[in-house]
């Protein structure tokens, strides 16, 4: 039986992340380095069957996004049969950027309405 995905949107994000979610982004390399939220973790979903134990969202599930919410939704499924709390954010990065919510682009922040001034990625490998 498939698992179960909550989807949940920017805002809703936006406020797990204040209260302490992590957030990770499970597009490839150059989608990243193109443009990312700043407070995102990279686990490119190519490598996601090495790194998944690296998701974890704390106190709360992992926040999980893509370009456009496809591929985040079928890794939450993924992560979720495996015993890892997750959620998807709907309309991935696309939506993210829409909002107004802060990215990082080419390596410059791109503070949005309201974005911290360090702008720096968490990027692990």
């Amino acid at each position: 039986m498939p698992a179960e995905i909550q989807d949940i949107d920017v805002a809703e994000a936006r406020r797990r992340l204040e209260a302490g979610a992590r957030l990770f982004d499970v597009r490839e390399q150059g989608e990243w380095d193109e443009v990312h939220a700043p407070e995102a973790t990279l686990v490119p979903m190519s490598e996601l069957v090495a790194r998944w134990k690296e998701i974890d969202g704390g106190d709360e599930p992992a926040i999980i996004v893509c370009h456009s919410g496809g591929r985040s939704a079928r890794v939450v499924a993924a992560l979720e049969q495996s015993g890892v709390p997750a959620v998807n954010l709907v309309g991935g990065m696309i939506a993210w950027e829409q909002s107004g919510a802060p990215v990082v682009r080419d390596g410059q922040t791109d503070a949005g309405n309201d974005a911290d001034a360090q702008g720096e990625p968490r990027h692990e490998h």
